[in-house]
Formats: C-alpha cells, sequence, structure tokens
C-alpha cells in the first residue's frame, strides 16, 4: 500500500467490490515472482493509478494474524515523487482529497490509523489479533 500525497492532497481510491459503497483507501497490491517489494509497489501504483512513482519509502506495516493461523502483512510505503496523468482502474476510482476533507471522508479498513503510521514519527505498526472472537487492531509505535 502506498501513500501517495502532495503538501495540500493525498490520492485515494474508492475501493469496488467492497461492502462499504463509497469506502476510500490508499491504493495497494500484491508482489508478482521474481519482483522486489520496491519493484512490487512501483508496479502496483501505476496499475491502479496511473502514475510513475519514484523512491517509495517504507514507513511501516499492517498485520494480522487470520483464522488459520497464518500471519498477513501490508508493507506501507509513501512519496511524494511521481509523473504521470492519474487514470483508475479496474480495482477503483482514483482522486485527489484534499487533505482538510480527510476528517469526513468515508475511509475504510483502518485507514486513519495507517494515515498516523504513514505520516507521523510515533507509530509503525498496526496490528489486528482476535479478542473475544472479534478482530481488534491497535497502533504500536
Amino acid at each position: 500500500m502506498c501513500l501517495i500525497y502532495t503538501v495540500d492532497k493525498v490520492l485515494v481510491q474508492e475501493k469496488r467490490g467492497t461492502k462499504y459503497p463509497g469506502g476510500l483507501v490508499f491504493p495497494g497490491g500484491h508482489i508478482e515472482s521474481g519482483e522486489s517489494l520496491t519493484e512490487s509497489v512501483i508496479r502496483e501504483m501505476k496499475e491502479e493509478t496511473g502514475l510513475t512513482i519514484r523512491n517509495p519509502i517504507p514507513c511501516g506495516f499492517k498485520d494480522w494474524i487470520q483464522e488459520d493461523g497464518t500471519r498477513y502483512i501490508v508493507l506501507l510505503y509513501k512519496t511524494c515523487d511521481f509523473e504521470g496523468e492519474l487514470k483508475s482502474s479496474e480495482e477503483g476510482r482514483v482522486f485527489w482529497l484534499d487533505r482538510s476533507q480527510i476528517e469526513d471522508a468515508n475511509l475504510i479498513w483502518n485507514m486513519r490509523e495507517l494515515l498516523e503510521i504513514f505520516e507521523g514519527k510515533t507509530y509503525s505498526e498496526f496490528f489486528f489479533k482476535i479478542e473475544n472472537g472479534k478482530y481488534k487492531g491497535k497502533l504500536i509505535g
């Protein structure tokens, strides 16, 4: 997952295929065979946003233990170094969100907590664990 940003805006994706109509996330994806982590985030951002990013900086993790005991890890990157024309994909519509609108935006899947990791220095991980049969997440410094 990558936060692409300017001084006054962040790039968000209106994610298709979720149970949250109009839900906004930061773009992300998966690693292809033979790719480095950095190569994968550059490729995914091009595919999902149309932008070519440079110098993605790793800044944290989102992770959880699934019900079968396996761990799922999302690597968090950020960059303000990009070029190209914004273009939505089958994953969803992408657009610039004014930072002044973040508080009222329909951010889903703990994007607000991830924004604290992307932009702060206090936290590096958002970890979920099952407590009383439900996933509960917390920021970890």
